[in-house]
């Protein structure tokens, strides 16, 4: 590891401490070592990139694909830049499927490929398997080691109480050649570093919820049994949160539906018997007690049926709500200020499957100028430029690796699409997020989040791009054609403003002609639009079919509009100053007057009538499933 990596995480305490005051001042002097660590690799940032990258390439010199592409050992940025190809998941997908299929030999990597974290789905609509080592593990408990310091500057006495989140885990699968394939998150809460920082010194991951519950695979067991440990402890709560701003508001509603039975537990100090899970009950027995007086005081609240502010009245001492509200998460802000009276909102960190790669430094922020400081330790960072991609998209000597500019090079204000070099074998690997530059840390650049590359619906952790919304609403409209009726023009919007949110598509029909039928009469069978819709459903990729299976996703809804509407969808567009020549049907709407003028032409609305199919897996090369769900 570089350096200052190294030192970092070799100099740990050993949890070993006499009484509060010794705890305290382990704390501080932690505390004071991360935010120097912050500064070191910030200031030293290119110094830094230099040997993480050299790193990189002499430890897996002898992988395959290294040699394929000639390097031949040399590990200086130069030869790399000039040599190694820009590259995207189908150009890896080959080597990835023999390393999934059982090859055990260095393909992308010398070191061991411990398992497979899922990632979003690909063009082909099937998740994305990247592969890990070992030592990543570290990597990330590193970043998170950095939250809180950063944190306790902005607020303090955050080691004197608890966190309550929402965390879950998700399904586990293995490929044929027996390594583990699973979301990111679920492979962190199940790895020792995180279990076992329940059990040692550090007060930061002191949570209400106990590690059985979070590792409880039953969506709902989960949830009740967080959110009933994490009230009956409401006066130690000093944040709350989830991964995503979209689980947060879940598990609100969630305490909506249920606060009768969890109030009924509060009160007796039992479990109902919708908890099966063992473990679960052992350790909720653990945290709860009879409290006839916290049970009158929870159905007080929530009897009122007013749920603004309510994690200030449930959790008085919340001094803000963690969770991600950047990219397509800021939908969700106007909700989250109305449950929590307007509680800051902090985004903590910025992290993918492909790579952990930094953290907020200004915490308290509006969300809006919520930017990420890179960590230069954690990869090799390389930036392509979007403007210059446009400019040169027709020359012929354009190349992408010409292009590409180094973590100290990009340029404040200007948008980049992310590139990265991973210890784990992916090598100028396009991640596909885009991001603008907003500032500097020393020498390290601070990056705002502006969206997934082609990505144009998005509700929980699925993305959706326009070919695959292209593709599945095709197959959903092919259910029209037995009824001599036609998609005329079609467009989708992500709806939040029900928990949990869902795709709605507006979709403009018409008859052949020798119907001589009213469309806005709809003579076709409202069974066949819910087909249509469970057809639509089932052709999207298994990360929105996962959600809608787990809940996390709500039914998709096609609305038929009437004749003609999106002729008006185009004369409010030329009237706000688009160009006719240039025009084209949106084909994902977000900006509310076109919403509102689209549902006022709205004539009926069909949902799908059960959840599409999911099982863990890829179709063409087959995981097998670990559990029942």
């Amino acid at each position: 590891m570089p350096e200052a990596h190294s030192h970092y995480l070799c100099n740990k305490p050993n949890g070993k401490h006499d009484g509060a005051t010794n705890t305290s001042s382990i704390i501080e002097h932690n505390n004071k070592k991360a935010l120097k660590y912050i500064e070191d690799v910030t200031s030293n940032a290119d110094e830094i990139q230099k040997r993480v990258l050299a790193e990189i390439l002499s430890s897996s010199a002898h992988a395959e694909y290294l040699q394929r592409h000639g390097l031949d050992g040399r590990t200086d940025r130069e030869t790399f830049k000039k040599i190694m190809p820009v590259v995207t998941y189908e150009d890896l997908k080959p080597d990835i499927d023999r390393i999934a299929n059982g090859d055990t030999s260095p393909i992308l990597c010398s070191k061991p490929i411990s398992e497979f974290l899922t990632s979003s789905g690909t063009s082909g609509g099937e998740r994305k398997l990247m592969p890990t080592i070992e030592e990543e593990l570290e990597r990330r408990s590193l970043l998170y080691s950095l939250l809180m310091p950063v944190m306790e500057q902005f607020v303090p006495g955050l080691d004197k109480g608890k966190g309550m989140y929402f965390l879950f885990i998700k399904s586990e699968a293995k490929t044929p050649g027996g390594l583990l394939a699973r979301p990111v998150l679920t492979s962190y809460y199940r790895s020792s570093h995180f279990k076992n920082k329940t059990h040692c010194f550090d007060p930061y991951t002191n949570y209400t919820s106990p590690i059985e519950t979070i590792l409880c695979l039953d969506s709902y067991q989960s949830m009740y049994s967080q959110m009933l440990c994490g009230l009956s402890q409401n006066e130690h709560v000093l944040r709350v949160g989830a991964v995503f701003a979209s689980g947060f508001i879940r598990a609100l509603k969630f305490l909506e539906k249920h606060w009768v039975c969890l109030c009924r537990d509060i009160r007796n100090g039992t479990i109902g018997p919708e908890i099966t899970d063992s473990s679960v009950r052992e350790a909720i027995m653990r945290v709860l007690k009879p409290n006839p007086k916290l049970a009158d005081f929870i159905e007080g609240e929530c009897k009122k049926g007013l749920w603004k502010g309510i994690i200030t009245r449930l959790w008085p001492n919340t001094k803000y709500v963690d969770v991600i509200v950047t990219g397509t998460m800021a939908q969700y802000i106007p909700m989250l200020d109305y449950y929590s009276n307007g509680l800051p909102l902090v985004c903590t960190m910025y992290a993918s499957s492909e790579c952990y790669f930094g953290l907020n430094l200004n915490p308290l922020c509006d969300p809006s100028e919520v930017s990420y400081t890179l960590v230069p330790t954690m990869a090799y960072f390389e930036f392509l430029p979007l403007n210059k991609t446009k400019e040169h998209a027709n020359s012929i000597s354009y190349t992408e690796q010409e292009l590409l500019v180094d973590l100290v090079d990009v340029e404040l204000g200007q948008e980049y699409e992310l590139v990265v070099t991973t210890y784990a074998g992916l090598y100028r690997y396009r991640v596909g997020d885009i991001l603008r530059v907003a500032g500097f840390k020393n020498n390290a650049p601070q990056f705002n989040f502006v969206c997934r590359k082609n990505v144009v619906l998005s509700i929980d952790s699925d993305k959706t791009d326009e070919v695959e919304l292209q593709n599945a609403v095709k197959n959903g409209a092919n259910h029209l054609t037995l009824f001599g009726a036609s998609l005329t023009e079609y467009t989708s919007f992500a709806d939040t403003s029900t928990i949990p949110g869902h795709y709605v598509l507006y979709w403009e029909i018409s008859m052949n002609k020798n119907n001589n039928i009213d469309q806005n009469q709809n003579p076709i069978p409202s069974s066949v639009f819910e087909e249509c819709c469970f057809a639509v459903e089932g052709s999207l990729n298994s990360v929105y079919r996962q959600g809608r299976v787990s809940e996390s996703i709500g039914p998709l809804e096609i609305k038929i509009v009437e004749n003609g509407t999106f002729d008006k969808l185009m004369d409010f567009a030329l009237s706000q100053g688009a160009s006719i020549n240039q025009y084209k049907t949106p084909r994902c709407v977000k900006y509310a007057p076109i919403v509102e003028l689209l549902d006022s032409k709205t004539v009926s609305n069909y949902f799908s009538p059960k959840c599409p199919l999911w099982v863990p897996g890829h179709k063409k090369w087959c995981m097998y499933p670990l559990d029942n769900k």
